[in-house]
């Protein structure tokens, strides 16, 4: 009889409490701060990194999850400081951004942008990472560089905690505040 009482409690009765408060107390976030357009149509979630490879978005962080941000191999890559696997892929990634970006082949390239977070599902870039792609996008979208470094200061988000970290940009809504615009 204990059992079925706390299989009831525990698998029944808890589960439902915590779901029904967080759908009152917290909706967005307890169904994945997700990001729906005019339509009702989602376009993705505020907490999950997607591939944009076109030279009219701006690119996130490479991810070493499933087949690209896939959400079901969430994890690195594994590979360690002294793996030259790592070393030939992050020159590679390097080499890469700079040819898109317009960059000499001796322009600091920042970190975010060659290689992967732990998750592989990171939807922010750094501040840095975002402007150096500034002029690849306005120019891909025939828009001033202004105002395409106005939509990166919009779209910035803080520290966790107002101090935890640095600044990011979340690139799904840099692009989609991008695609508002209506511009090519």
């Amino acid at each position: 009889m204990v059992t079925l009482a706390l299989a009831v409690v525990c698998c029944g009765l808890y589960p439902l409490v915590v779901f029904g408060l967080a759908q009152i107390l917290f909706p967005d976030k307890a169904n994945g701060s997700l990001i729906v357009d005019e339509k009702g149509v989602v376009r993705g979630s505020r907490l999950l990194g997607q591939q944009f490879a076109a030279d009219k978005y701006f690119h996130s962080r490479p991810s070493a999850a499933g087949n690209g941000y896939d959400a079901t191999s969430s994890g690195g890559s594994n590979l360690g400081p002294t793996s030259k696997k790592l070393a030939d892929g992050i020159a590679q990634n390097v080499a890469d951004y700079r040819a898109q970006n317009g960059l000499t082949t001796n322009a600091p390239v920042p970190a975010d942008a060659v290689t992967a977070s732990g998750s592989g599902l990171d939807p922010h870039i750094s501040v840095r990472n975002a402007e150096l792609q500034a002029p690849r996008v306005a120019k891909a979208r025939g828009l001033s560089e202004d105002k395409v470094r106005e939509l990166i200061q919009q779209n910035t988000e803080g520290p966790d905690l107002d101090f935890l970290g640095e600044p990011g940009v979340n690139v799904l809504t840099l692009n989609l505040a991008l695609d508002a615009l209506g511009t090519k």
